[in-house]
């Protein structure tokens, strides 16, 4: 028997002493971040919000096994945000119906949560109606057409079924009492709501597919109304990513357990702890770049060098040759070597061992030239 099959299905409950205690450790947690946002300047904490977004968008959809292009995530976000970060990719409608979803989510988060708002970001996160080459039902409840609704993870072939989802015809009354009960002042601790509206969304499951994804949006929604602010500084999509043996794990015994749910909620307390702390890692990114700039003040660069140095600062895959230097920025073989030498004399860029063919740059150490 599974949870929503019980007589007192949806009142859960849990420790109150135990649970506690995470919590008080989670909020003093958001605090610390919140507060050390704060102090940074207004372009930092942009940067930081899109660094966050960003992988929350990809780890989120990176969880049901579908990778997204980091380049198109990005560009499509910053170009919302009103952020100018050069060599900006073009994103495809599915790339940005996704974003779309997250963003409508952590900056309207104040808005109620409706029928037509989920089926919105629904439709958001199918734009073509299909599920990879599967055409699936859009922009509305499920109808169980293809058999009851199973809970999976794992490749396709070796699926692993963690619980099944109420029957087709509960839905509109189930998801009424759910978003009933999310819009409502109930009392209860906001971020204690995320956890259980997470919980509470996964386990009706009521589309066809995108489920988690729009499960995660309802508790970043949820965790923005905690903090009463639309900047996201961490991702929890990325911690749970970490975690997922473990999430599946705890979901599983959730849905065949009591309708005393504590063994969910410290789980998801913790998780969202160390998401928090993880943030620290975003930070100290952002915090690089803006010294790398600041002690580049009185450095002058072209359009192209500043673009390479965004790509370098972000992350750059793989090593910076002038072969790549030039098709990244649509230029002549000279150029490019034109453009890294000057670099390398600036004591921006420094090369590598290596020589001739394999001569390769990389930027040099930030702490040097303070």
């Amino acid at each position: 028997m599974y949870i929503h099959e019980l007589t007192d299905w949806p009142k859960f409950t849990w420790d109150q002493e135990k649970i506690a205690r995470r919590l008080a450790a989670v909020r003093h947690e958001q605090g610390r971040l919140l507060g050390r946002m704060e102090a940074l300047g207004f372009q930092s904490r942009q940067e930081a919000i899109l660094e966050t977004l960003t992988s929350d968008v990809i780890k989120s959809s990176e969880i049901e096994g579908e990778r997204l292009d980091l380049g198109q995530v990005r560009s499509s976000i910053a170009r919302r945000l009103g952020m100018d970060i050069g060599g900006a990719t073009a994103a495809d409608r599915h790339v940005e119906g996704v974003v779309e979803m997250m963003l409508d989510a952590t900056r309207r988060y104040e808005q109620p949560l409706t029928d037509e708002r989920l089926f919105g970001w629904h439709s958001a996160l199918f734009p073509t109606g299909r599920s990879g080459m599967r055409a699936i039902q859009v922009g509305s409840w499920r109808n169980d057409r293809k058999g009851p609704m199973q809970v999976v993870s794992g490749p396709e072939g070796r699926e692993r079924v963690h619980f099944e989802a109420p029957p087709a015809p509960r839905l509109p009354e189930e998801m009424n009492a759910f978003m009933d009960w999310y819009n409502k002042d109930t009392g209860t601790d906001l971020v204690l709501k995320a956890a259980l509206a997470h919980l509470w969304f996964v386990t009706l499951h009521p589309f066809e597919d995108g489920n988690g994804r729009i499960a995660r949006a309802v508790g970043d929604m949820t965790l923005a109304r905690s903090e009463k602010s639309p900047q996201r500084f961490y991702s929890l999509s990325a911690q749970v990513l970490k975690e997922r043996a473990a999430y599946y794990d705890v979901l599983e015994q959730t849905q065949k357990g009591p309708l005393d749910v504590t063994p969910w909620m410290d789980w998801f307390l913790a998780c969202l702890d160390r998401a928090i702390q993880g943030a620290q890692q975003t930070l100290a990114g952002v915090l690089a770049k803006a010294n790398f700039w600041k002690s580049m003040e009185t450095v002058s660069f072209n359009e192209r060098q500043r673009s390479m140095l965004l790509r370098l600062l972000e992350g750059f895959q793989g090593k910076l040759t002038t072969s790549k230097w030039a098709k990244l920025t649509k230029s002549s073989q000279d150029t490019a070597l034109r453009d890294i030498l000057d670099l390398v004399e600036k004591g921006v860029l420094q090369k590598s061992p290596e020589g001739g063919r394999s001569t390769s740059y990389t930027l040099a150490d930030l702490s040097a030239r303070r």
